[in-house]
């Protein structure tokens, strides 16, 4: 009976062991589900907004048919950014920023136009675009959140030895490809 103490011992280690290294591999797994489900919650923003984006073009297309360059921009980098087929952070990054962008243009072109501004459609699609944005914001930064915990999770020690035993990548994160995009707008009421 003495003698199986130290095999008792040994399989008790190896069964906490064990245990440990599931417990490691599942939180993994969960943070790894957690930056794919923020990821997807941007995807249902950017829905929200490709298909803001044709009703806002032809509201303003009515009263600014000779813009047109303003508007094939609005619509060319809408139909890039759905065009994205890989699922590239980077890539879609790159593709959103350029939307928003030309959606800037197009609202400062409704400047010019004041029984556009007017327009309650108008107001209506530029609220509802508004909001869209603000949304989309939040998601992206969830989406950071998400991918800097997992990202914590499969560089410190010990988890980090779960993690390359099991292939876990990295996860990239969402952001500002261009760098005027980074600096404060200049206001000036002069």
């Amino acid at each position: 009976m003495i003698a199986m103490l130290p095999a008792l011992a040994f399989l008790a280690i190896l069964i906490v062991l064990a245990a440990w290294v599931i417990g490691l591999y599942n939180g993994l797994v969960r943070l790894r589900n957690g930056v794919k489900n923020a990821w997807s919650q941007i995807d249902v923003q950017l829905k929200r907004r490709y298909d803001l984006v044709p009703n806002l073009v032809e509201t303003v297309q009515g009263y600014a048919s000779h813009e047109r360059d303003t508007l094939e921009a609005v619509i060319k980098a809408r139909q890039q950014a759905i065009d994205i087929s890989s699922d590239s952070v980077a890539e879609q990054a790159k593709a959103e920023n350029m939307l928003s962008q030309t959606l800037r243009s197009l609202f400062a072109l409704s400047e010019s136009y004041p029984d556009l501004k007017a327009n309650q459609n108008f107001l209506a699609l530029q609220e509802e675009l508004t909001s869209t944005e603000n949304k989309i914001s939040f998601a992206r930064q969830h989406y950071n959140d998400s991918a800097m915990t997992y990202n914590n999770k499969t560089e410190v020690f010990p988890s980090n030895l779960v993690a390359n035993t099991f292939n876990f990548e990295p996860a990239d994160f969402f952001e500002i490809e261009e760098e005027v995009q980074r600096e404060a707008p200049k206001v000036s009421f002069s």
